[in-house]
């Protein structure tokens, strides 16, 4: 059994998978604002209650390492080693990107019309965060050089530098970004672009990685964080 655990921005989201039926179990998601500490813990017994399971039942955890919030980002890291540690025997514990996550209801799509999906959350102050994606074979755990970092100007300057290709875009697209990006012919702004991230898109993602063997140990789990130029 897996726990997934979002909490890099101000949405938080829990989910419980099943690994051996390879189906997802349940899944919250909350806009937690600055109160993931006092509502995360709390909300993961809940879950693990509603669906007749105990915290000894799960046997792997997984979570978004960033970018993101420096707070949050934190808080799901220390909850996942405490929990690594404190409650599970040698757990297969997976760190995913935060923008992998947030790109992974549209990348076979993208894929399969030859299109440049690009990812992106707020990094507060006007700034962003964004990676792209481009082919079918999008990298399971992105490297964080491939991250990009700036304000709306320099996130439409990068998109409009993408060669004859269209782009499409989601994830945390506020209206300053809307207009940035209004004037770029090759740009598509996907509908729910806004919307919460769900962790039970971590939680497939993080089944991948389990089946590939691709795990962390809990004490080598570390945050991703990006400097935002300028």
């Amino acid at each position: 059994m897996l726990l997934a655990i979002d909490t890099a921005t101000t949405t938080a989201s829990l989910a419980l998978y099943d690994l051996e039926a390879h189906r997802l179990l349940a899944e919250w998601t909350w806009e937690a604002r600055r109160r993931q500490t006092q509502d995360l813990l709390g909300a993961a017994k809940m879950l693990l209650a509603q669906s007749d399971r105990r915290p000894a039942d799960l046997t792997a955890l997984a979570v978004t390492t960033g970018p993101g919030s420096f707070t949050g980002v934190r808080i799901a890291i220390s909850t996942v080693k405490g929990m690594a540690i404190g409650l599970i025997p040698e757990p297969a514990v997976i760190g995913i990107p935060t923008l992998r996550v947030t790109a992974e209801p549209w990348l076979r799509a993208a894929a399969a019309a030859d299109t440049m999906l690009c990812a992106c959350i707020r990094a507060g102050r006007g700034r962003y965060n964004w990676l792209g994606f481009a082919g079918r074979n999008a990298r399971l755990r992105p490297d964080a050089a491939a991250h990009q970092a700036g304000t709306a100007p320099q996130f439409a300057a990068y998109l409009a530098e993408q060669p004859e290709r269209a782009v499409w875009l989601t994830g945390e697209v506020d209206e300053a970004l809307h207009a940035a990006v209004r004037p770029l012919e090759n740009v598509t702004v996907l509908p729910g672009a806004g919307d919460w991230r769900r962790a039970g898109y971590l939680a497939g993602l993080a089944a991948q990685a389990i089946a590939a063997d691709d795990v962390d140990s809990a004490a080598e789990l570390q945050p991703l964080y990006l400097r935002t130029p300028g």
